[in-house]
This record gives C-alpha cells, structure tokens and sequence, in this order.
C-alpha cells in the first residue's frame, strides 16, 4: 500500500469523522477548516444542508497584530458571537481531520469561553 501524503491522510481522517458526526438544527456541527493563512470555522445544520453561523480570519479588524494561534482564537470568539445571534449554544465539534492541538485547540476553547457547549 503506497504511502499517504499529508492531505491525502487529512482527508481520510475527515471522512471517517464525518461517518460518525453529524449536525442538527439544535445541536449544529462546528466545522473547522485550517489554510497556511489563517483559520475558519462554520455552524452546519447537515439534515437541511445549511450553514447557521460562520467566522473566519478575514472577518477580524484590521488592526489585529498576533500570531496564527491568537488568531484562531480571536475566530472562536467571534464564532460564539455569530451563534448566539443565531440562537445556537449547543454544538458538535468537528476537527475536520486535523489534530487537536496548536490553532484547532485555541479555536475550541475560545469558542467554550465564548458560550458554546461541546
């Protein structure tokens, strides 16, 4: 069996996930998605197929200055705000393949702190 590339094993760790872990409208998958840049996240109700809440590293002020781990938790923050605007506080954490630590971590915590339970 050939050797997987880091996407490749990426992807098929998001699979396997995504079998087990699915969204509702009460209780929305918190997706997260990591670039070399910077860091989203979205809330998704998968039974209708729609996106609840969303934040994203691009959505940040302009004057931010930090490092790509206080960014993500600066997205977390402004996720939890976007949820409760839309009447989510109840979440299922989707990793989307990437390891918990570093920037998904920050993300997840702040997104605790922020008001969000998973």
């Amino acid at each position: 069996m050939p050797t997987l590339t880091k996407p490749e094993a990426r992807a098929r760790r998001h699979r396997r996930v995504r079998g087990k872990v699915s969204g509702t409208a009460e209780r929305p998958r918190l997706v997260v998605f990591r670039s070399n840049r910077g860091i989203e996240a979205q809330l998704v109700d998968d039974l209708e197929g729609r996106t609840l809440a969303a934040a994203s590293w691009l959505h940040l002020k302009k004057s931010f200055k930090g490092n790509k781990t206080e960014q993500a938790a600066e997205v977390g923050k402004l996720l939890a705000a976007n949820a409760k605007k839309a009447d989510v506080e109840r979440v299922v954490f989707d990793r989307g393949g990437y390891l918990y630590h570093g920037r998904v971590k920050a993300l997840a915590e702040s997104a605790r702190e922020g008001g969000l339970k998973f």
